[in-house]
């Protein structure tokens, strides 16, 4: 079994528990059994929709060659380059320049694109891009983000507990809603959490090397991050739950602000810019 299909079952199983855990801190068996609840519906979502979460947050549709036969042709290259399938490809109606891949493995693999990124970028940069997701896909990479992706979902939707909660005869109707403020508020950092320990950060570093590899042009990438920072900074993705939970995903973080920096898996766009470069200078490429 590949590494991170083990990686993905010990996140679902760590942050079920801690799941139930909070359900029974916050509603005694009435929270617990929602937590319980949850974390079903959670393996269900995992199994039957994990790989399409993002897809569906993006309203995104399947593209065909005769619509994009530029893009099918980058993606055939680069595909037939690395020795994997070619992934199933999307469209996202986004103005947000940016990417992603989900899938269990290579072959159930799907990578998306916004229109925002075939608008902004030129060929050199969209096959770095383009590069970058391949690797993603080929170290399966997906199959543990789809799961984190699920997860986090998963995490900031507890705050339905507190509408659960034994209030007494108090007729304060907004007391639930702070209660889910509050309790938002503490799950956050969870969610957080379970970004960053379960993808982690450093494979973003590992899939830009492996683009820069496949490309043989770690400038083309380095010119694609920093056009798609700007453009994520014009155009941020509404701040929805689902999105959110989606973010580390993509390419380049897709919400600027200190919400989307918690939920990002991202290390800065200056850094992978510099390693980039320092690629450059070490294959000597001129």
């Amino acid at each position: 079994m590949h590494v991170n299909a083990v990686r993905a079952i010990g996140l679902f199983a760590g942050v079920s528990a801690l799941v139930i855990v909070a359900g029974w801190l916050c509603g005694a068996q009435k929270g617990a059994q929602l937590s319980i609840a949850l974390v079903l519906c959670a393996g269900i979502l995992v199994y039957l929709f994990g790989e399409s979460l993002a897809l569906r947050a993006m309203r995104a549709r399947p593209v065909s060659e005769i619509e994009r036969p530029e893009l099918y042709r980058i993606v055939r290259e680069l595909a037939t380059a690395a020795r994997q399938p070619m992934p199933k490809l999307y469209l996202a109606p986004v103005r947000s320049p940016n990417a992603f891949a989900t899938g269990g493995s290579p072959r159930r693999a799907a990578l998306c694109c916004t229109t925002g990124l075939l608008r902004t970028l030129e060929e050199r940069e969209l096959r770095g891009v383009i590069a970058h997701e391949l690797a993603h896909i080929r170290a399966h990479d997906t199959l543990i983000s789809s799961v984190a992706a699920t997860l986090t979902a998963l995490i900031t939707a507890l705050t339905a507990v507190t509408f659960l909660l034994p209030l007494g005869e108090s007729e304060e109707t907004d007391m639930p809603d702070l209660l889910g403020g509050l309790l938002l508020a503490l799950l956050a950092p969870l969610a957080a959490a379970v970004v960053y320990f379960g993808v982690g950060r450093a494979r973003e570093f590992r899939a830009d090397e492996k683009a820069a590899e496949l490309t043989g042009d770690p400038l083309g990438l380095a010119s694609a991050l920093r056009r798609m920072e700007t453009g994520n900074r014009a155009y941020p993705l509404p701040r929805e739950r689902v999105l959110l939970a989606s973010a580390h995903l993509m390419t380049t973080n897709p919400f600027p602000g200190p919400l989307g920096r918690l939920f990002a898996a991202h290390p800065p766009v200056s850094e992978r810019i510099r390693r980039l470069q320092e690629l450059h200078r070490e294959w000597d490429l001129g």
